[in-house]
């Protein structure tokens, strides 16, 4: 009986072992496969508009295409889901909006290019000014991001004005706009979220990491602050309070890492 038992037991295992090599080839072989045509095929890509924080009432631009070249292949000309004039202002603290989505030959993006048209102004204490662009721009706002599209794969892109640094004054009542933008996608969007109180500081937050520094305003409604699109590191956060003769406020070595949400709480500002 114990003979038996063992015999049984042994031809399990043998069979074991065959389906397990099949599922271990077959994995191997869909590896390689997807390796070798991974710059073969389309890729889905979203688009996603987002902003950094300034000053202005408002800072409205005028996008008219967007253009993405991916290596190997001629640059791709897409119009927005609604081509025309965005506040960028609305998209701040982590809050976003699909600009393009749309199916892209695969491949390394070399450089995405954002098309204006005339219709860009900015709005200081409720006057509206007109925002011109520099001759150099005619082409496109050029910004780079090398992140390599899969065929068949599915992938987020984000498009990060820094509203606060962009619009610059030339005198006279004049603005120009010199975009200052970064992209990052879903596998290089490390984040920092918190809030600050209390909601009347009107308070600036920097997140700082060698020569890099990123900023934040807490919301006048509840206090929230995001960053988003953060390399991993660690980063120390000054709390820069705005008002009410509160008391700035620090805090080191905040851990940032891809692909995760930092949520360091409530920071109350004190006298």
């Amino acid at each position: 009986m114990i003979f038996k038992r063992f015999i049984l037991k042994d031809r399990f295992m043998k069979k074991l072992v065959i389906i397990l090599t099949v599922l271990c080839v077959s994995f191997i072989y869909y590896s390689c496969n997807k390796s070798n045509n991974s710059s073969s095929g389309n890729a889905q890509m979203s688009m996603r508009l987002t902003d950094g924080p300034s000053s202005y009432d408002a800072v409205y631009l005028d996008i008219q295409q967007v253009a993405i070249t991916t290596s190997g292949n001629a640059e791709v000309t897409l119009t927005p889901v609604r081509a025309g004039v965005y506040n960028i202002l609305q998209f701040r603290n982590g809050l976003d909006t699909l600009l393009v989505r749309a199916s892209i030959p695969a491949g390394t993006v070399s450089q995405i290019r954002l098309i204006l048209g005339s219709n860009n102004s900015v709005v200081i204490g409720g006057t509206i000014y007109a925002l011109t662009t520099p001759s150099g721009q005619t082409s496109g706002v050029k910004l780079n991001l090398h992140q390599t599209l899969v065929a068949n794969g599915a992938y987020t892109i984000w498009i990060d004005f820094d509203a606060g640094a962009s619009v610059v004054a030339t005198g006279s009542g004049k603005y120009m706009l010199k975009p200052v933008i970064r992209a990052y996608d879903s596998l290089s969007n490390g984040q920092i979220k918190g809030y600050v109180l209390p909601l009347a500081s009107f308070t600036t937050i920097y997140a700082i990491n060698g020569t890099d520094t990123f900023t934040a305003i807490a919301s006048s409604s509840d206090g929230f602050f995001s960053f988003n699109g953060l390399a991993t590191g660690t980063y120390n956060l000054w709390f820069n309070a705005g008002a009410l003769g509160l008391k700035d406020t620090t805090m080191a070595s905040v851990a940032v890492t891809y692909c995760m949400v930092t949520n360091i709480g409530t920071i109350t500002l004190h006298l």
